[in-house]
């Protein structure tokens, strides 16, 4: 029998496209489909429209418009944040320092940069993945030429001490970024007050299309391209623009910060109603912060059983969720995320992430609440692992 509920609480994954920027992309396509290089009237509608959407994202950030760089999405804002600061400052220093629970996008890229000769500091977290400010004081040292933590983490939602560690880097005169891809559209995100001099986002996140986003860049900083072949952006990122989801991108962030203040408080409350649904399922936990966190995200881990097969059961009863970021869902490898907030690998095996977004109903909460302890126990009576008191046969 065809299940007939369809839950999506996986948007921290990706959003659906709002139809009113899928309303406000369509003119790009076929319309005004010049090419904003060139020089003809046609061009001028497609470069008009990016500076509109370069305007509302500076707004949305609280930074100048002509800090504001298009890329292809958060993946190559990371990239270019940190090797663009890499090539441009390495010969002032090879030292980098990040946190062990950034998005692979940062990983990554760090991790390749030590084969080419930079050594990087990977700091800890506590054990809801929070990182204190004064393990970024101790880890500068002369050389050290970027710090890049991210604003709020993918898969648990905690929400990082940015600005007082930004207020740590500046002091020290260290150039500082963030990966805000998570946050964009959930907490106030203001470059300003944080003290970034670069920032990651993504549209997609956000209400947006996917295969857009930008970095902010601080006006004065020197930074080196990551793609070389054209004068676009300032002659920054070279690439014809995607004029559609940078438009796109713009519609949606202006929506998005519009909307954000009334969409948090709904957000929490049925967050909170969903916690604690889940957390009286016997050998549940929370993972991430209890308050310092996205006021959509809820990840819980239940002993005994693997997400895996909490994701399969659940999608037979017509809820989309996710074990962790994204990106990863088709490794089998546990949460580096979960393993650095000092939970044992089987656990960090086993969690569960639901991210809400903002068609979300109480309705929604109470489904998933009748399903998952039902996932769960049926999940547990099939593990060996499971201990008699937990079983029901």
């Amino acid at each position: 029998m065809e299940n007939k509920h369809e839950i999506y609480l996986d948007n921290a994954a990706t959003t659906r496209t709002h139809p009113d920027v899928v309303s406000a992309m369509l003119p790009y396509f076929s319309l005004h489909f010049g090419n904003p290089s060139s020089l003809y009237s046609i061009a001028r509608s497609s470069r008009t429209a990016i500076e509109e959407a370069r305007r509302k994202v500076a707004a949305a950030l609280g930074a100048d418009e002509r800090e504001i760089f298009f890329t292809s999405g958060g993946t190559e804002s990371d990239n270019w944040a940190i090797r663009g600061i890499a090539s441009a400052h390495g010969k002032k220093g090879r030292h980098i320092i990040t946190t062990a629970i950034e998005h692979h996008a940062v990983l990554h890229t760090v991790e390749a940069l030590e084969k080419e000769g930079f050594e990087i500091t990977y700091l800890p977290v506590d054990e809801y993945g929070m990182v204190s400010p004064e393990s970024v004081e101790e880890a500068i040292r002369p050389d050290t030429i970027l710090i890049s933590v991210m604003l709020a983490n993918n898969e648990i939602g905690t929400i990082q001490p940015v600005q007082k560690i930004g207020e740590i880097a500046r002091s020290h005169k260290i150039i500082f970024h963030s990966d805000a891809v998570q946050a964009i559209g959930q907490i106030p995100v203001d470059v300003r007050t944080m003290n970034v001099d670069l920032l990651s986002i993504s549209a997609h996140k956000f209400g947006g299309p996917k295969g857009v986003g930008a970095l902010f860049i601080r006006r004065g900083l020197r930074i080196d391209p990551l793609l070389y072949g054209g004068a676009q952006e300032q002659r920054r990122r070279a690439g014809t623009e995607n004029v559609p989801g940078i438009v796109g991108l713009g519609a949606a962030i202006e929506r998005a910060a519009a909307m954000m203040s009334e969409k948090a408080e709904r957000m929490k409350k049925l967050r909170k109603r969903l916690i604690d649904g889940l957390l009286t399922i016997p050998k549940s936990r929370l993972n991430g912060h209890p308050t310092e966190r996205l006021p959509n995200n809820v990840n819980i881990i239940f002993d005994y059983i693997e997400g895996e097969s909490i994701l399969l059961l659940l999608d037979a009863n017509g809820i989309a969720a996710s074990t962790g970021s994204a990106c990863t869902s088709a490794s089998l490898d546990p949460s580096h995320v979960l393993l650095a907030c000092g939970l044992p690998h089987e656990q960090a095996h086993g969690s569960l992430r639901l991210t809400l977004g903002e068609e979300t109903t109480e309705a929604d909460i109470d489904y998933v609440l009748g399903v998952v302890p039902t996932v769960v126990q049926r999940l547990r009576d099939m593990s060996p692992l499971t201990p008699k008191e937990l079983r029901t046969r």
